[in-house]
């Protein structure tokens, strides 16, 4: 019997790729199986969440929680999935096969030998370790979710942030994971945890002493462990959720500059300003006044702030 209380599953479904994303809510603790038997490469994203996940096919487990991330590929899929928490968030990409291997075999060197196993069709998972997702993954998935394009323009953005992701991932697995400074999955949680704490008070995020007291973990190690898991500081992760925000109430809402710099948690619309020209190369009334005029400018941040 399942335990799941509700769920809420969004998908777009491209020619050659399906994205979903996927929220579920349990009453309680127990395992849920579920049986496809569809050949497809899937880009994984966990957003929310700590699950034991079983695959048949790898004869594989994972403990996994939020903000991780592998591709895998298997003829069909078995799973099981153990949810430890009462919401599960994730987010998926579905290549089909032929799709994913004219991208993949012009990949780096982690890409190439996974998509020479898809050639060969044999099961197979990136890697045994699970990333952490970064900054970058985060951003590209919350701008397909809350894609506002429409009709042909709509699958051709689709798609072509389906491929950024494949990208940031296969540059992520390329990066060496010898001696990292993290090394306990409580270590991760907590973390994990800061980086949800400081999305959700972004108007008016505590102190690095306030935070590490929260998530009970040391200042340095708040610190360094933030950079090395998301690849940025927390400073820097605060900056761009601030103009991330910005950008979109100066493009999808009527908020004067004024109501949005003191949303977004700066002291002055002064110094909103000044941060978000620095940020984008425009001024927020620019944008304001010339939307489409501004929308790529906006869209390709001078700095990265980490």
């Amino acid at each position: 019997m399942s335990n799941i209380q509700n769920r809420t599953f969004n998908n777009w479904e491209l020619s050659n790729i399906q994205i979903s994303h996927n929220l579920v809510d349990y009453d309680s603790y127990g395992i849920n199986r579920s049986v496809n038997d569809t050949n497809c490469v899937r880009l994984h994203f966990g957003l929310q969440g700590n699950y034991d996940f079983s695959f048949t096919q790898l004869n594989s487990s994972f403990t996994l929680s939020g903000h991780h991330n592998n591709i895998i590929f298997t003829d069909g899929l078995e799973i099981e999935v153990h949810n430890k928490s009462k919401r599960i968030e994730t987010f998926g990409i579905n290549f089909n096969t032929e799709t994913f291997i004219e991208i993949g075999q012009n990949g780096n060197d982690p890409l190439k030998r996974f998509t020479d196993k898809v050639i060969n069709q044999k099961n197979a998972i990136l890697s045994n370790e699970w990333k952490t997702n970064n900054f970058q993954i985060q951003q590209v998935i919350s701008e397909i979710i809350n894609c506002k394009y429409k009709n042909e323009l709509k699958d051709l953005f689709l798609l072509s942030k389906s491929i950024e992701l494949l990208v940031l991932q296969a540059e992520l697995y390329e990066r060496p994971t010898s001696n990292p400074f993290i090394k306990t999955g409580n270590d991760r949680q907590k973390l994990t945890e800061a980086k949800e704490i400081l999305t959700e008070k972004i108007d008016n995020p505590p102190t690095i002493i306030g935070l590490s007291k929260l998530v009970g973990i040391n200042e340095y190690k708040l610190k360094r462990g933030f950079k090395e898991l998301f690849g940025i500081t927390v400073f820097g992760y605060i900056h761009r959720i601030r103009m991330s925000r910005a950008k979109d109430f100066l493009l999808g809402t009527d908020k004067t500059a004024k109501e949005i710099a003191y949303e977004v948690g700066y002291s002055s619309p002064q110094h909103f300003s000044k941060a978000f020209k620095k940020e984008f190369g425009v001024s927020p009334n620019h944008v304001r006044i010339n939307p489409d005029f501004a929308i790529e400018e906006v869209d390709n941040p001078r700095t990265l702030n980490s």
